[in-house]
């Protein structure tokens, strides 16, 4: 996630803020991935978090991720002057997402991760640096971008290739997690944006009052780590409901050898 690009700057230099709205995404993220599989395993109907207020609730706290990961890309890359270890980060996620899609495809179940979160990230990180260079030219693409996306949304096509860009095969669906290129790279541009503009140089261009760093060393500390956090949620909410609902997980992991 977001960590992973600012993994060449010390404690000092980070931005309580940017560390706080991205601990609130984390919780919506857990949130949402809990509802999920509740309703994967049978153990209830939760399908309202697929449609208003909730769906709004989630698409904006997976926004916010997106568009936090943008905005930092552009604070790491102003203080170290790089892209080589953007890139190879990418790579490295992109890998962790197609170890995701692996595991969810050999689970019982017809639905998997295709493209998810994780590859997005990989790719958005790969592709993002060839855009530092631009400045209002990545709010206008972002923006374009976030239209098409929309406009994509109710339309399907005969090929199947093109689904981690955003065009959706004939008689897809899927609850599971989805986070194509369009529109979601066009938010990530957006962040790119703002983070010139707000973090020019890597440094804060507003003023905002700094509070007890105990406690906002406490509250931002998931904000710090989120995507240890997104690889962990998994094994840990599976756990608990494993534990709750033992009938209604048990059938989707194979038989002990013993």
């Amino acid at each position: 996630m977001a960590d992973t690009i600012q993994a060449t700057t010390t404690k000092r230099s980070r931005f309580w803020e940017i560390d706080l709205l991205r601990t609130n995404a984390i919780l919506v993220m857990i949130a949402y991935h809990t509802l999920l599989l509740i309703d994967y395993f049978g153990i209830r109907a939760t399908t309202q978090y697929l449609y208003p207020p909730f769906w709004l609730w989630f698409t904006f706290g997976g926004g916010t991720f997106i568009f936090l990961a943008g905005l930092s890309l552009t604070i790491a890359h102003s203080r170290s002057k790089r892209i080589s270890p953007f890139m190879i980060r990418g790579l490295k996620i992109f890998g962790l997402g197609i170890g995701i899609s692996l595991v969810t495809w050999l689970m019982p179940g017809t639905d998997y991760v295709r493209f998810g979160v994780l590859h997005f990230f990989g790719l958005a990180f790969i592709i993002g640096p060839f855009f530092l260079r631009f400045r209002f030219i990545n709010l206008i693409l972002g923006v374009a971008l976030m239209v098409i996306g929309f406009q994509l949304r109710g339309m399907r096509f005969d090929f199947p290739w093109l689904l981690w860009l955003g065009l959706l095969p004939q008689g897809f669906a899927s609850a599971m997690d989805y986070i194509p290129m369009v529109p979601w790279f066009g938010l990530f541009l957006a962040g790119m944006f703002f983070g010139k503009i707000l973090y020019p140089q890597g440094k804060r261009r507003f003023n905002i009052p700094e509070f007890n760093y105990s406690v906002t060393s406490a509250l931002t500390l998931p904000g710090r780590h989120p995507l240890v956090i997104y690889l962990a949620q998994w094994p840990v909410i599976v756990g608990a409901l494993l534990i709750l609902f033992p009938t209604h997980v048990l059938p989707y992991f194979p038989p002990l050898p013993f």
